[in-house]
């Protein structure tokens, strides 16, 4: 009887199993690109950032406003993604066994991620950049 189950189940879990490894992929690709694309964002705003701290600025409001500026970006990315998200479920009700397609803690968990990816994505550049020299900032633009 074990052999039954594990036969007629074998296409689904081939097809979870799949749908996983994808996923985790899409994951990991979507922390690199919002890093590359923080990071890109930040290091153009460098001599900015220089020019501020020369002026007075602490390099914690400055790391604050870069951060800040990052996480407007990742919370609107997240409401247009859950949004999507959501209005999509109706093509994944098929495949889904023992959870819902609007499973909450699914997608409080995976939004709580990319929003945490995004955080530590503005968060390293920024502190990268208020540790420059003002004067290499301002030498650079």
């Amino acid at each position: 009887m074990t052999d039954v189950v594990a036969e007629a189940t074998a296409d689904t879990t081939f097809y979870l199993t799949l749908l996983s490894v994808f996923a985790a992929i899409a994951m990991i690709l979507a922390a690199v690109g919002i890093y590359g694309v923080m990071s890109y964002a930040v290091s153009r705003r460098t001599t900015e950032i220089g020019i501020r701290i020369a002026l007075g600025a602490e390099p914690r409001t400055v790391l604050r406003s870069v951060v800040s500026e990052g996480l407007r970006l990742a919370l609107i990315g997240a409401a247009v993604g859950l949004v999507l998200a959501t209005a999509l479920t109706r093509l994944m009700r098929g495949i889904l066994f023992g959870v819902s397609a609007t499973d909450l803690v699914t997608f409080v968990a995976v939004t709580g991620l990319r929003i945490a990816v995004a955080s530590a994505a503005s968060l390293i550049p920024a502190i990268r950049a208020t540790r420059i020299d003002p004067l290499d900032a301002l030498r650079s633009s």
